[in-house]
């Protein structure tokens, strides 16, 4: 199957593919304009998105890359398209959260917009038969998804990674709330970061005004989602990039 990255098709996510290069570690990652929520019930297509999410992904990997935390990102090839390092998935969506919001308030008694301290860290199982299920440790091991040693350096690096976003973002006006995380295995398996960092899988508010600039637009049914997402990504993208790749 030849899709938008124009080669075989590994895999299809609900807004991005993933497709094979001529190298056998390498992959290419194509960012979609499609945008979902709610277990893929809600869905709609927005002119630009995966543009703006590919050049915010970027950055943020670069930026974690300065700071010696491992991702499977390589280059920006062109709007909308990365190559990365094939990884080996590892099913479980790591959840960091920095305040209390979303389903957390479903779930547990905590006030809204209460400052967690420690932050929590959070694995759910990544399935959507199972719709995500939150997981403990025994779980997760009983499963085999991974083992004890893998939780816990799972958890060092997101706990990384939280503090070096949060301390990039506030400079850039922005209040990381929370965000979502996937890790793999690369060919010598060590773990490593994958998948994407952008208002898809962060809640990002404005530091001064607590204005909603994530996915959590869409989900409420706002129209200027688009608009939503350009601000992001002038706000996190260096200029000369956006002046080289458009917004």
């Amino acid at each position: 199957m030849v899709n938008m990255c124009g080669s075989k098709l590994i895999y299809a996510g609900k807004a991005k593919d993933v497709c094979e290069t001529e190298k056998e570690n390498e992959v290419i990652v194509a960012f979609r304009d499609d945008i979902t929520a709610g277990d893929g019930e809600k869905k709609d297509n927005l002119k630009g998105k995966g543009h703006c999410n590919s050049l915010i992904s970027s950055k943020l990997f670069e930026v974690l890359e300065e700071n010696n935390i491992d991702t499977q990102y390589i280059k920006l090839i062109k709007s909308g398209v990365m190559l990365s390092k094939k990884l080996k998935m590892i099913p479980l969506e790591v959840i960091a959260r920095n305040i209390a919001t979303g389903s957390l308030l479903k779930r547990f008694p905590f006030e809204e917009n209460q400052k967690l301290n420690p932050p929590i860290i959070q694995m759910d199982y990544k399935n959507d038969e199972f719709h995500d299920p939150m997981l403990n440790d025994a779980i997760t091991i009983a499963l085999g998804i991974a083992t004890q040693e893998d939780l816990d350096n799972i958890r060092k690096i997101t706990s990384k990674i939280n503090e070096v976003l949060r301390e990039f973002l506030k400079e850039k006006g922005i209040l990381l709330v929370d965000f979502k995380l996937e890790f793999g295995k690369d060919i010598n398996g060590n773990i490593v970061l994958g998948d994407e960092i952008s208002p898809d899988t962060c809640r990002f508010w404005d530091i001064n005004t607590l204005e909603t600039l994530d996915k959590d637009s869409f989900r409420q049914g706002q129209e200027n989602v688009m608009d939503i997402y350009e601000k992001v990504c002038a706000m996190i993208v260096d200029k000369e990039d956006i002046e080289k790749w458009g917004i």
